[in-house]
């Protein structure tokens, strides 16, 4: 949970309003309401995240692994170009094919290797060679942490500023005053995942960059509490 000074932001942002009041009677005897309030704001996605595979099938499993451990290896090694692109090694699977009668006819072996940048004109680039002999299984844009730290901050202080309004709202229509009793913040926010799913040998022989569009992420914040109605 985190708790942000009660105070409203200068950057005019749309706040989407809801409330449901609960009047309610705890054992001191005060009336209290129960509220919820909630805004939004946006995060452009300025980081990159591309998961690509080596895949090879075959009858032994030794030479499938030579295939693709040789495949990653030159991948790495056309990465290494580009400094702005962060490698990791993913997961690495292999399994037998089944035939008739359940009987195993071969083997299939895949290993993913995560990319990662702020730099999506580098990993576009990379991305259009390493097309060339592996797969791309996923690209996904999203905020970078201090981008959507930013923008859930605003969207936090924004959604306070109208849990605020809107509890002065209730409390003087019903004729009083009041005073807040608890408050609870959350956010949420996350761009989809964009599966590809390609096959090795379907890829292109000429390395064009992949298409990258950035777009933007909408993080919202949703501030629920209870305020105490207190008498004038």
């Amino acid at each position: 949970m985190t708790i942000f000074p009660l105070s409203r932001h200068s950057v005019p942002l749309t706040a989407l309003l809801f409330a449901t009041s609960l009047l309610a009677a705890p054992p001191d005897g005060a009336t209290t309401i129960e509220l919820s309030a909630e805004a939004s704001a946006t995060a452009a996605n300025d980081l990159a995240r591309a998961t690509v595979f080596a895949e090879a099938s075959g009858s032994a499993p030794g030479e499938l692994a030579r295939r693709v451990n040789g495949l990653l290896a030159d991948a790495l090694k056309t990465a290494r170009a580009y400094p702005s692109v962060r490698t990791q090694s993913g997961m690495t699977h292999t399994y037998p094919v089944h035939g008739k009668a359940s009987r195993i006819e071969g083997w299939r072996m895949r290993s993913d290797l995560a990319l990662e940048s702020g730099d999506t004109a580098a990993l576009s680039e990379l991305l259009g060679k390493l097309q060339a002999t592996m797969g791309v299984a996923s690209l996904s844009m999203l905020p970078a942490p201090e981008t959507r730290k930013k923008a859930e901050n605003q969207a936090m202080v924004d959604a306070i500023a109208a849990f605020q309004e809107r509890a002065g709202v209730v409390a003087a229509a019903l004729g009083s005053k009041h005073r807040i009793r608890s408050l609870t913040i959350n956010s949420s926010g996350r761009p989809p995942i964009a599966p590809i799913m390609r096959s090795a040998v379907m890829m292109a022989a000429e390395a064009a960059p992949m298409p990258i569009e950035a777009g933007e992420t909408q993080i919202t914040a949703t501030v629920s509490g209870q305020i105490e109605l207190l008498a004038r």
